[in-house]
């Protein structure tokens, strides 16, 4: 059964077209703002904003060594919670996509019957990126790691994060609102992505829905698109879940031109990226197709670089999982 991607967006106006070229170009600047400054930092948030239909709550959870430090953030409806729970829409990388967000999104949010709670993922600082993520949404370490490589750009930690959301995060949720455990989302880009596959493929129900917004299948050579998808393939037995891929056009192209090809870093990245083809995603999204209790779909947002598809990826999860309108064609009001 063949996939229809999405291809297109639609403005709802006449001027929808020069609308979308002026928002893809204003938004790949501040994408590369972002890429050449990894250190950016929270500013204004919604966390600032008082309002009548969410209220916010935060707290931390440390690793048994006391070495990592994660902090989450709840937006939680204000009204009482349903019978079977508020729906719950996780995203990973938290503190950049708390940034996505703004007090009219909220208000949508809430409108729906019943409104989810969010779940921001993020670390114990005000960092947009930390790099810890490239220990702790990764499945295995990449060939070059060694004792040099600092331990939070180490992979492999995939697991151990895993086991502190089962045992420390959802526990802790648990004490401060009741979620319908058969309605969550989990929302990843990157390797973020990579992480919310890692976990459809190895923690049976522990969503209900997994959003993949271009997804590090190239992590350690393509490895997950080997046995650990036959496992899965073979061993889902049914298991209902829900996966969301996408990816950016421009992202096929591969476009170099804003790199330092002159960096070993950058050059090892590259060839990395180049041990899977283009199209690996939208492949992905056909074969879990296949797959029993498995609806997977994918959309490729046109023209836009990976960066970009940070936002549209969030914004098109939250509308086909939560309802709202589709704002993933838009450029948010915090940058």
């Amino acid at each position: 059964m063949l996939l229809t991607p999405y291809k297109t967006y639609r403005l709802p106006h006449l001027l929808g077209a020069a609308l979308t070229l002026a928002l893809i170009c204003f938004g790949s600047t501040a994408a590369l703002a972002q890429q050449r400054e990894p250190t950016m930092s929270l500013a204004h948030t919604v966390l600032d904003e008082s309002l009548d239909e969410y209220r916010f709550e935060r707290f931390s959870v440390a690793s048994a060594d006391d070495e990592r430090h994660w902090r989450v953030t709840l937006a939680i409806p204000t009204g009482a919670a349903p019978e079977a729970g508020f729906p719950a829409f996780w995203m990973l990388d938290g503190n950049a996509a708390l940034m996505e967000f703004d007090t009219d999104l909220l208000k949508e949010l809430a409108l729906q019957t019943p409104p989810p709670i969010l779940v921001f993922l993020g670390y114990a600082n005000d960092l947009r990126i930390d790099p810890a993520r490239m220990r702790d949404y990764t499945f295995s370490a990449l060939p070059d790691d060694n004792a040099e490589t600092p331990p939070e750009r180490r992979g492999g930690g995939a697991n151990a994060f895993l086991e502190t959301i089962e045992r420390q995060i959802r526990p802790e949720i648990a004490t401060r609102v009741k979620t319908d455990t058969t309605q969550q989302t989990l929302w990843g880009h990157s390797l973020g992505g990579l992480f919310a596959l890692h976990t459809l493929y190895t923690r049976t129900g522990a969503f209900s829905t997994y959003a993949a917004g271009s997804p590090s299948l190239w992590w350690a050579d393509g490895a997950l698109l080997g046995e650990p998808e036959r496992r899965f393939t073979a061993n889902n037995s049914g298991h209902p879940a829900r996966v969301l891929l996408s990816m950016g056009g421009g992202e096929r192209a591969r476009d170099t031109r804003h790199r330092d090809m002159s960096n070993p870093r950058v050059q090892a990245h590259l060839r990395r990226v180049a041990s899977v083809p283009t199209d690996s995603t939208e492949k992905l999204a056909e074969r879990l197709q296949q797959v029993h209790g498995i609806q997977a779909s994918y959309r490729e947002f046109p023209e836009l670089s990976h960066g970009l598809t940070f936002r549209a990826s969030l914004m098109d999860a939250l509308h086909q999982v939560v309802g709202i309108p589709d704002h993933s064609n838009t450029r948010g009001t915090i940058r």
